[in-house]
């Protein structure tokens, strides 16, 4: 293995969410390449409050903010919630700004269109937190990668497609990692 770390992060935290059956299949396929350390990271374990809520306890933020810091790059799993990204999502994107700073992700997403709209809003606020996106996006529909849009089954191209996202990830979190 190498020392690469690619956080492959649950950005649902909805219950009956199905997120956490992609990120697991995400892992299975990176794993098998054996060119970087892949970890599930779900944004649920760290129970964080809305961002600049008063009386809210945040306890969860310094790990949080930890494990983020440990990674090279990511691999975002996003739900599409009314044409863009769950709000826990972007909850945990802003409860940080240093932590994601030079860093690589790719971003896999689903929805009734294969999460398209949540993966260009994604894309956006990854941007201002200079994350660099890759372009390969595998993208499930619910219609053809569920059965009754609530147990993973994905189309064999699929595997392909994360693997071609990937091919740009680690390429791109090794030579991010040079300049943090």
């Amino acid at each position: 293995m190498t020392d690469l770390n690619i956080g492959i992060i649950i950005g649902s935290t909805r219950e009956g969410r199905v997120s956490t059956q992609v990120a697991e299949w995400v892992k299975t396929v990176a794993d098998k390449r054996g060119d970087a350390n892949y970890t599930v990271i779900d944004i649920a374990d760290y129970k964080l409050p809305l961002l600049g809520e008063s009386g809210s306890d945040a306890s969860g933020a310094g790990d949080w903010s930890k494990v983020v810091a440990e990674q090279d790059g990511f691999v975002f799993v996003t739900a599409e919630y009314n044409h863009s990204i769950p709000a826990s999502l972007k909850n945990a994107l802003d409860y940080l700004r240093e932590e994601w700073n030079n860093k690589a992700a790719g971003i896999v997403s689903y929805g009734s269109v294969g999460g398209a709209r949540a993966a260009e809003h994604l894309r956006g606020i990854l941007g201002e937190l200079l994350v660099a996106d890759v372009r390969v996006h595998p993208a499930l529909s619910l219609f053809t990668d569920f059965e009754g849009m609530t147990e993973f089954k994905p189309a064999d191209i699929q595997i392909q497609s994360v693997n071609e996202m990937l091919d740009q990830v680690i390429p791109w979190s090794t030579a991010l990692k040079t300049i943090r």
